[in-house]
């Protein structure tokens, strides 16, 4: 079954007889349409695919599930034509994707029709990926681990994160990725304390953590590696933190399965550090799933009830940060199996010296 088709099969379950579709990524998910402007229209029966004429010629080459439109008016306004013309009653929008403005502007068109926020419809397909799918990501995945064995004869003593940052994003693009997933993180010193430390001018200096955080976004999809390295010798207690975030991390990656729950799978390494004595130094989630967004469900968390299954991707990334002193996060990227999981990301996660 399509995707087109699984979500026409939703529909009547939803108490709606029409479907809007504007988000950009969910968008390109249920049409394969890379442009920046369009929106689907679904019913039990048709599927459009409504753009303006900057992209009839691209969506006529990447959109094969819909029928195309070339707007007349504002996207807006053929929208609401169109399902005037479909006699749509109740049309469902994405709640957590249409803005304010958007809806006020929809709802004073749409005169004949209710509309009705749903929310998960798409992105419930997007939980399970196709061998095409993990196909793209493997691919993503090796490009952020050859960016990792390139960078580390690059870190030395008196360069700054946002020279190693961008060394980073060079790199992986000059491999095919379009970009970076998301900011990259270079963290060193004091700064590696700092889950989401973005990277600064900050010189990374002798006997600090480095923490590196990235991925890259390729053909569409998304991946996201942490690692983090010594330069130079380190302390004993810097040493214990990475080893038990080490363990901890291993421990998620042998024991995630599908039937877990999220809280479940989250508690693989959040028991083993805690047992160490680093629970308060622990306060993000072990991970998250991960596709066309380098944030999307499911996630595996403390509050997380969500059944894990085969074909979902996600990361396994605990960390400890301990303030003024530093921390570490290791983090890999693995596909839920019939059996139990399958890395995607292969950098060693041994303690690495570099800059000596």
């Amino acid at each position: 079954m399509s995707i087109v088709q699984s979500l026409q099969g939703m529909l009547a379950k939803n108490e709606i007889d029409g479907l809007l579709i504007s988000s950009g990524i969910n968008r390109r998910y249920v049409t394969g349409f890379t442009g920046t402007a369009g929106a689907v229209l679904l019913t039990e029966k048709e599927a459009l695919f409504i753009t303006d004429f900057r992209y009839t010629d691209q969506a006529e080459e990447q959109v094969k599930a819909c029928e195309i439109v070339k707007q007349s008016g504002t996207l807006a306004q053929e929208i609401a034509n169109q399902a005037k013309r479909l006699n749509i009653k109740r049309l469902g929008f994405e709640k957590n994707k249409l803005t304010y403005g958007e809806f006020e502007q929809f709802n004073s068109l749409l005169s004949d029709c209710t509309l009705i926020p749903v929310a998960q419809l798409v992105e419930s397909l997007r939980l399970i990926k196709s061998e095409e799918e993990l196909s793209i990501m493997k691919s993503a995945a090796k490009i952020a681990d050859d960016a990792f064995t390139y960078i580390q004869g690059v870190i030395k003593p008196g360069i700054t994160e946002l020279d190693v940052s961008n060394e980073l994003e060079f790199f992986m693009r000059k491999q095919g990725a379009i970009s970076s997933s998301f900011d990259i993180i270079v963290a060193s010193g004091y700064r590696s304390a700092l889950p989401h430390g973005v990277a600064s001018a900050k010189k990374i200096e002798s006997g600090e953590l480095v923490t590196l955080d990235y991925g890259a976004y390729f053909n569409g999809y998304c991946s996201d590696l942490t690692r983090t390295l010594a330069v130079g010798e380190i302390s004993d207690e810097l040493k214990t933190i990475y080893e038990t975030v080490r363990v901890a991390q291993q421990l998620g990656m042998e024991g995630i399965k599908p039937g877990l729950t999220g809280r479940e799978a989250d508690a693989l390494t959040r028991d083993y550090i805690e047992a160490k004595g680093y629970g308060e130094n622990f306060g993000h989630s072990t991970g998250h799933g991960l596709g066309m967004e380098v944030h999307e469900g499911p996630g595996l968390a403390k509050t997380s009830e969500v059944i894990l299954q085969p074909g979902m991707v996600v990361t396994v990334e605990p960390g400890i940060y301990v303030p003024g002193v530093g921390g570490t996060r290791i983090e890999d990227d693995i596909v839920i199996t019939k059996d139990g999981n399958q890395t995607l990301t292969y950098s060693s996660k041994e303690l690495i010296y570099v800059g000596n």
